[in-house]
């Protein structure tokens, strides 16, 4: 047989081997959320995490499935003076997380995340391949941090206090999980992927005018004042990540101040968080 003929043999090999892992794949998926969600998973988000109980029906059902793939899928793992990672761990990390894919029809469980770290408390920067990060006020420990290769870190005492308080405006899982929704085409630029063309101007429009308006408050002074944390002045990767906590956390107030900004939100996770009873 020629050379040519067996390269055209070996691409139908590979591309039927590709084919069936991906509907297998996506076997496993629907079989994953058709589940029902272990009884003391749903007590563990009942009890700590306050959001979860109001949202509608629908959502949280979607949540339940969408939850179990990430567990299923994504490798956690202990670091610092953590000794082990615990269901209750898991499930509130991976709750939060999956409600903002609920509804986003481009998400595909956060494709390039594999492993999830979680240290004890917050933790120091060692500065290597750092992409983005969540500081604390004296800009000297993490709180987390997204990575392009693959990884979220987390601090356990913040990702509990994100889940317990949900309409401060902060929540570090969101926060990181936003960044790999940045991240899923490559880069950190505050844009995730999008419909077509006409959502990408738009967003552009009206995420420039936003981002430039936080940052003249911040310089001014008026941070403190603003309804987002002024830490998404940093650049527009941490200000995609901010409007999105403020956007599950405080809905109805982004909703009054920022109402184009809400409405971008809106249209990209497919969700209405300021009509959602409040917690």
């Amino acid at each position: 047989m020629d050379p040519l003929s067996l390269s055209i043999i070996a691409l139908i090999v590979v591309g039927g081997v590709t084919g069936w892992l991906i509907l297998s794949k996506r076997q496993k998926r629907s079989a994953i959320i058709a589940r029902p969600i272990p009884e003391a998973w749903r007590l563990i988000l009942e009890e700590e995490f306050p959001r979860y109980r109001t949202l509608p029906p629908e959502i949280k059902q979607t949540l339940n499935g969408y939850l179990q793939v990430l567990i299923a899928e994504k490798n956690f793992e202990a670091c610092g003076q953590l000794e082990e990672v615990t269901d209750r761990m898991k499930v509130l990390i991976a709750g939060q997380a999956a409600l903002l894919l609920v509804r986003l029809k481009t998400h595909n469980f956060y494709r390039r995340l594999k492993s999830i770290l979680i240290y004890p408390t917050a933790f120091h920067d060692k500065g290597k391949r750092r992409i983005s990060l969540h500081e604390e006020n004296d800009g000297s420990t993490r709180l987390g941090e997204s990575w392009q290769t693959g990884s979220v870190i987390l601090a356990w005492d913040s990702v509990l206090a994100g889940a317990r308080n949900a309409d401060d405006g902060m929540n570090v899982v969101i926060h990181e999980f936003a960044h790999q929704l940045d991240q899923v085409d490559g880069a950190a630029d505050g844009v995730p992927i999008l419909q077509n063309r006409t959502a990408y101007q738009e967003w552009a429009k009206v995420f420039a005018r936003n981002y430039d308006d936080l940052v003249d408050r911040v310089e001014s002074g008026k941070g403190h004042r603003a309804l987002m944390d002024p830490y998404g002045a940093t650049n527009p990767a941490e200000f995609f990540a901010v409007a999105s906590e403020t956007f599950f956390e405080e809905p109805i107030a982004l909703l009054k101040k920022r109402p184009d900004l809400y409405r971008e939100l809106k249209q990209y996770y497919g969700l209405d968080p300021a009509k959602w009873p409040k917690t």
